[in-house]
């Protein structure tokens, strides 16, 4: 396979593609760099509730004729909002590039929200749906907890009376704000030409304006915070987190093999302590997230009322050996094997590659070879995961979040892990 090749064109607009000419598949992506963290508080939800008034029609294409014409061409479609990234994706057979292509660039640059109202029922019933789940809603506050006031910790679904008021207007100058050029990537991959989506990109993808390369960075306050949701929950949701590292940070592969030891792997530390040992819980790990001025690192549990106190003594006493204690040889050895593993696995799939030249060019970071990144996890010591894992998981960094019936029982189950962590 070629390495992936990149062009910006006089708009701003950015195409980066990595041709795999063994498949006969197109993954194609239209990338902005916009999401709820470029919100006001009176737009909260107004980048996803867009996202899905992307698919609502144009001047050429009403909505049912958007979804019969690419189901016509075999493709696979769907679209995402983050934090940072929205985006509308799709999977089709390389004879049907162009129509694709054509279709999505209309949508992203061109909608005409016909079908506003019921759109509006579509979003309060998907964020009344997730207020329902309060394993998913623990995220979210747990986000609060560690950002605070800062963008960051805002939920990408935003509040219902946002979506429920926001009139087409203020839609559109959101959009026609924050959908322009140097905010734009076409991401292609599969058995693509680069000169073929460099082309189409310079006839199809024409914003209005140049527009800026995302908006300035605000560092968040580095505060820990305690936040309880409550619910009337057969379980206690539970999460722990701090503040974590940028998405330009060397260390990021040194976290991805500390978070494999300690919670992202069914061999962690945690899935082991908690689930397998003692059969306190049925979902129980921890993940990290990296954004452009900060990140996330964290751990979830959902466990039984009677069953808190211990879970979460767990839990602390886990964190604090974390930084106590360097991992093993054989731990190490093991965790980069499960981040290399999901690396290679990952790029047998062409959205995947997608995917990840599209972020990577989005925020102007460098794009690994596979060998490459290989060769950075193999480069991780036991050393660098010690280091990480003082700095990141000082106590005093530590947020909590919970949803559950109780807040009373949440905070006394907090002593013990405030104990660990002191003592380490």
């Amino acid at each position: 396979m070629s390495a992936p090749q990149l062009t910006e064109q006089t708009t701003g607009v950015r195409v980066v593609t990595e041709e795999v000419p063994s498949v006969r598949s197109v993954a194609l992506g239209l990338w902005v760099r916009t999401g709820s963290r470029n919100e006001t508080p009176p737009q909260a939800g107004i980048s996803h509730f867009l996202e899905h008034l992307l698919f609502k029609g144009t001047a050429r294409f009403s909505a049912i004729e958007i979804a019969e014409k690419l189901d016509g061409l075999g493709a696979s479609v769907n679209a995402a909002t983050g934090k940072e990234t929205t985006h509308l994706h799709a999977r089709f057979l390389d004879e049907h590039t162009e129509e694709v292509f054509d279709l999505l660039a209309e949508m992203l640059l061109a909608p005409t929200y016909p079908e506003i109202d019921s759109e509006r029922e579509v979003v309060l019933e998907e964020i009344a749906m997730y207020e329902d789940e309060p394993q998913d809603r623990v995220h979210d506050i747990l986000a609060e907890a560690v950002f605070g006031d800062h963008p960051l910790g805002r939920r990408v679904l935003g509040e219902a009376e946002v979506i429920s008021s926001v009139p087409v207007p203020d839609i559109e100058a959101y959009r026609s704000a924050h959908y322009t050029g140097a905010n734009i990537v076409v991401g292609a991959a599969g058995n693509v030409y680069h000169a073929q989506i460099a082309g189409l990109a310079e006839r199809l993808v024409a914003p209005a304006t140049a527009g800026t390369n995302g908006q300035a960075a605000i560092k968040p306050e580095d505060a820990a915070r305690l936040c309880f949701y409550e619910k009337d929950t057969e379980q206690f949701h539970i999460c722990f987190g701090a503040p974590g590292i940028t998405r330009d940070d060397d260390r990021r592969y040194s976290l991805a093999v500390l978070d494999s030891i300690f919670g992202g792997s069914s061999s962690s530390r945690l899935f082991r302590e908690v689930r397998e040992k003692r059969g306190l819980a049925y979902s129980v790990g921890s993940y990290s997230e990296q954004y452009t001025d900060s990140g996330l690192i964290a751990s979830y549990v959902g466990t039984r009322e009677d069953n808190v106190e211990e879970a979460c003594s767990i839990i602390g006493a886990e964190l604090a050996r974390l930084r106590s204690e360097p991992v093993s040889g054989e731990e190490l050895d093991r965790g980069k094997e499960n981040v290399k593993g999901r690396l290679v696995l990952t790029s047998e799939s062409t959205a995947a590659r997608m995917t990840r030249i599209s972020r990577a060019t989005l925020f102007g970071l460098p794009i690994d070879s596979l060998d490459e990144m290989l060769a950075k996890v193999d480069a991780v010591s036991v050393d660098d995961l010690t280091a990480l894992a003082q700095d990141l998981y000082r106590p005093e960094r530590l947020s909590a979040a919970c949803v559950g019936r109780d807040e009373g029982r949440f905070r006394s189950a907090l002593a013990p892990v405030s104990e660990a962590l002191a003592a380490a």
